[in-house]
């Protein structure tokens, strides 16, 4: 400890004061009314230490006249009911490592400066509600064994929990991050409610042990995070990194005009992801998911590399990236291509006209294996899908079939390719009749 302690036992923590070398806890009636007495509002208070009850904390805020300035609390412990509505801090407030055995309520507090509770802890309920601090908030390393009350709250430079833990039920909802908070680490034991959020937040390896709701409008985080039970995410107008993500529940990811990046989530319950607007996903690469639905998004620059159940994904009114369509020169066979547009996965590259494998790697029957386990709910993206996994076992080269199929036939697929080749053979039969029509004639009438 870097202070003075308190005289009256090696066990008291408490700050000693002057000229008496005791703490609060343990002057003499006459000794605290004397000192209570010198108290001046708006100047440092410094309790760091100390063990105040209800009736010693309510009688140091009269002293003060509801207005403090810095105050220092580091390891002080509140055995009573704390109640700061109406209480000014114009200054700096540090209570790190506190604890406060009973009810922890800020509502109605003012903070001009920074808050740190880092390493608090709450055995009963923490209220933040509707609370206003021009500064930074700091809860590292907090416990909170009962519910915490964040709701409507203004952190004018931002909130860090950074590995806190949260035993009870947790809510944030319409609170304004100002420069953004930070979870990374932090556990939540029951259930999340951090809806209508404004700022950006990151909840960067955090552990949901019961159902999360989170709703903002800053950008959102969530790589490597682990949710227990039901996971659902709603973003407006930012993007959502959900890199990582393990989710025994269900999953909900609704965006609007926003973004979403899943690359090695591991999806275990049913998940949804639907958008909005001018909404995308970036990237389904080494995602594990036996029951995805994919709906109303622009995944023309979404990779699928690595996806382990693409027949377990569902596609409804999205849109992909689409190949360019005409002809093609090339000193290859076969010399004369055509082309027609088809939607494609963006992990095929489109390179003169011709699409090939990505250039992240991606071989022919990888993507043979995606285009035919992906499931379209549209007819004309699966017959392009269907095209698009004949192709790349053509290109994989390990059967005849496959070039000869699409030479002739199209897969299948292409009923002008195959009209094409009726209309050729016809009219070479033709042109032989005619030929050897004309011969006989000729060698009958010399």
């Amino acid at each position: 400890m870097d202070w003075v302690t308190c005289a009256y036992s090696a066990a008291c923590t408490g700050v000693a004061t002057r000229p008496s070398g005791l703490c609060l806890a343990h002057l003499s009636p006459e000794q605290l009314s004397e000192t209570l007495a010198g108290v001046v509002p708006g100047r440092l208070l410094d309790l760091r230490g100390t063990t105040l009850t209800g009736d010693l904390l309510g009688r140091v805020l009269e002293a003060t006249g509801g207005r403090l300035g810095r105050a220092r609390m580091e390891r002080a412990r509140f055995t009573g009911d704390v109640r700061l509505s109406g209480v000014t801090f114009g200054g700096d407030v540090s209570l790190d490592d506190a604890r406060f055995d009973r009810l922890a309520s800020f509502f109605g507090a003012r903070f001009e400066g920074n808050v740190s509770l880092a390493g608090a802890r709450f055995a009963r309920e923490l209220s933040f509600h509707g609370v206003a601090v021009r500064g930074h908030v700091s809860l590292d390393r907090a416990v909170m064994s009962r519910d915490a009350l964040f709701s409507q709250a203004d952190f004018g430079h931002g909130l860090s929990c950074e590995r806190a833990r949260f035993d009870g039920y947790a809510t944030f909802d319409g609170a304004r991050l100002g420069a953004g908070a930070a979870f990374r680490g932090a556990r939540f034991g029951r259930t999340l409610s951090f809806r209508k959020v404004s700022g950006n937040a990151g909840f960067e390896a955090a552990h949901f042990a019961a159902d999360a709701y989170l709703s903002a409008t800053g950008r959102l985080s969530l790589a490597r995070a682990r949710a227990d039970a039901t996971l659902d995410v709603t973003v407006a107008r930012c993007g959502v990194d959900l890199r990582g993500v393990e989710v025994a529940g269900a999953t909900a990811v609704k965006l609007t005009d926003s973004s979403a990046d899943l690359e090695g989530a591991v999806l275990r319950g049913p998940a949804v992801v639907s958008g909005r607007g001018r909404s995308g996903v970036s990237s389904l690469r080494e995602v594990q998911a036996a029951d995805l639905t994919l709906h109303g998004l622009d995944l023309s620059a979404c990779r699928f590399a690595g996806l382990a159940h693409p027949a377990g994904v569902r596609v409804k009114d999205c849109a992909f990236a689409l190949t360019p369509r005409g002809v093609q020169v090339s000193l290859r066979w076969p010399v004369l291509r055509w082309f027609s547009r088809r939607s494609v996965l963006a992990d095929e590259r489109g390179a003169g006209g011709e699409p090939v494998s990505g250039e992240q790697g991606v071989s022919p029957e990888t993507l043979a294996a995606l285009y035919a386990g992906l499931r379209p709910s549209d007819r004309a993206t699966a017959a392009d899908f269907a095209f698009a996994a004949m192709e790349m076992r053509r290109r994989a080269g390990r059967h005849w079939w496959p070039p000869a199929s699409w030479l002739l036939l199209g897969y299948g697929l292409r009923v002008g390719r195959t009209a094409g080749w009726l209309t050729a053979l016809a009219t070479v039969a033709v042109v032989a009749v005619l030929w050897a029509s004309a011969g006989h004639a000729s060698a009958v009438h010399p």
